[in-house]
């Protein structure tokens, strides 16, 4: 039980870090990346809990999927975010 509780812990802690390094990130490729880390790391937090089912389709859809789209939109744009100087 307490094992699973720090795990629930460390993880989320782990997710909202990658999350901040998301939104900061200039480059998109790694923004990209630190957001499939925090699916993965939503992911271990599913299994936790005991969400098996969830988790499988999660996965599929949310770092496989949803990172290959934007890796390939991004492919057709620009790889780095422009800073406007106002």
């Amino acid at each position: 039980m307490i094992i699973t509780i720090l795990i629930l812990l460390a993880f989320s802690l782990l997710s909202l870090v990658f999350v901040y390094m998301a939104i900061t990130e200039r480059d998109l490729l790694k923004a990209t990346a630190f957001s499939a880390g925090q699916s993965i790391c939503y992911a271990v937090i599913l299994q936790a809990m005991g969400a098996a089912d969830i988790v499988m389709t999660y996965v599929a859809v949310s770092v496989g999927l949803y990172s290959a789209l934007l890796i390939f939109v991004i492919s057709k744009t620009e790889r780095f975010e422009e800073v406007s100087s106002r």
